[in-house]
C-alpha cells in the first residue's frame, strides 16, 4: 500500500495552537532525552557557497526521525520571497516512512526561541524586567513571545536598521503591557539591560559593533547570529558561556568562542547544572537538530490524534 505524507505548510503549523509553555517544554523535555540516551542528533551540517547563501541541515532520531533542510537567502525579499525557506521530513522511525513534510520557517523562528527560552530559564535573572534587541525581525518577535511569559518583563528597548520590523516590535510590545524604547544607538540596548538578544543576519559583513563590556553583572546575553555584531575580543567579560552543543560548535569553521571557555552546553546543563561565575552571562548558539526534532515530532503528534 502506497502511503500519502501528511502535508504542512507553515499556516498549518501556526494553527495547531501550541502555546508558547508547549513550546519550552518540548525542546526541554527533548534536551532530556537526549541526555538520556533515548534521543540521538548529529551536529548540523553547514554550506556557504560564498554568495550571501547559508544553507544546513540537522537530523535527529527519536520517537520518529526528522531531517531538515534550510537555505538563508538575502536576497529573497526583494523576489518576495521569505529569507528562510526549506522544509523538514517527518519519517517513521522503524520503517522510514515519510509521515508528513512540513514548511521550516515557523518551526525555525520558533525553536530558536525555544532554545534562548530553555537556557534562559536556567542563566537569566528571574526577576529580568528590561530586554533588549539588537535586531527587530522575526527572532525578536519569536523570542519576545516566549520570553514575556517566562519573566517580569516591564521594559523592551529596540535597536535595529529596518522601520517596518521596528515598527512591529513596538507595537507588540506595547501591546503585551509593555514599555518600548527605540534606542539611538546599540550601546543603549546594552545598557543595564537584564537580557539582550542579537538577532541579526547571519549574512552579516559589516564590523563588529557589540561590546560584551557593557553589560551589567548577571545580564545575559542571547546570541542567535554566529556571534556577527559581537566583538569577540570583548567576549573575557563573559562569565559564563553555555553553547548549544559542544560538538557542533567545535567542528565549525569559525567558532563563536574558544573551547576552553565553554562552561557547558545546553544538554550539559539541563542535565548536570552549571555553576555561574560572576560577571555577565551569554548563550552562543547556532541551533540544534533537537530544537527541530522537538516541534516537528510535537506538531506531528498533534496532527496524528486529530480526527480525520
Amino acid at each position: 500500500m502506497t502511503f500519502a505524507p501528511k502535508i504542512l505548510n507553515d499556516e498549518d503549523l501556526k494553527g495547531l495552537g501550541l502555546t508558547p509553555s508547549d513550546i519550552v517544554e518540548a525542546i526541554a523535555d527533548a534536551v532530556k532525552a537526549k541526555a538520556a540516551g533515548a534521543l540521538i542528533t548529529t551536529p548540523k551540517s553547514v554550506i556557504q557557497p560564498g554568495d550571501g547563501r547559508y544553507m544546513m541541515t540537522t537530523l535527529a532520531n527519536g520517537d520518529v526521525t526528522v531531517v531538515k533542510a534550510v537555505t538563508v537567502c538575502p536576497d529573497n525579499p526583494g523576489r518576495g520571497l521569505p529569507s528562510i525557506t526549506g522544509a523538514i521530513m517527518v519519517l517513521d522511525a522503524h520503517t522510514g516512512e515519510c509521515l508528513a513534510l512540513m514548511d521550516a520557517e515557523w518551526i525555525t523562528a520558533v525553536r530558536t526561541a525555544g532554545l534562548s527560552a530553555v537556557a534562559a530559564r536556567a542563566l537569566a535573572m528571574p526577576d529580568a524586567s528590561v530586554m533588549s534587541f539588537v535586531g527587530c525581525g522575526v527572532q525578536a518577535r519569536s523570542h519576545l513571545e516566549l520570553f514575556a511569559g517566562l519573566f517580569p518583563l516591564r521594559e523592551v528597548r529596540l535597536s535595529g536598521r529596518g522601520q517596518a520590523n521596528i515598527d512591529a516590535l513596538v507595537a507588540m510590545a506595547e501591546g503585551l503591557g509593555f514599555r518600548a524604547v527605540v534606542c539611538e544607538t546599540p550601546e543603549q540596548a546594552l545598557d543595564e539591560t537584564d537580557i539582550v538578544v542579537s538577532s541579526i543576519p547571519i549574512t552579516y559583513t559589516g564590523a563588529p559593533f557589540l561590546d560584551a563590556g557593557l553589560l551589567k553583572p548577571g545580564a545575559l546575553a542571547v546570541i542567535t547570529d554566529a556571534a556577527k555584531p559581537w566583538d569577540r575580543g570583548t567576549f573575557g567579560a563573559f562569565g559564563t558561556v553555555v553553547v548549544d552543543d559542544r560538538e557542533q560548535e567545535a567542528g565549525m569553521p569559525e567558532p563563536m568562542v574558544a573551547a576552553e571557555r565553554i562552561a557547558a552546553d545546553l544538554t550539559e546543563m539541563l542535565d548536570q547544572g552549571v555553576t555561574l561565575a560572576p560577571g555577565p552571562r551569554a548563550f552562543m548558539f547556532r541551533g540544534i537538530a533537537v530544537g527541530d526534532y522537538a516541534l516537528a515530532a510535537r506538531a506531528w503528534t498533534q496532527v496524528r490524534s486529530r480526527p480525520s
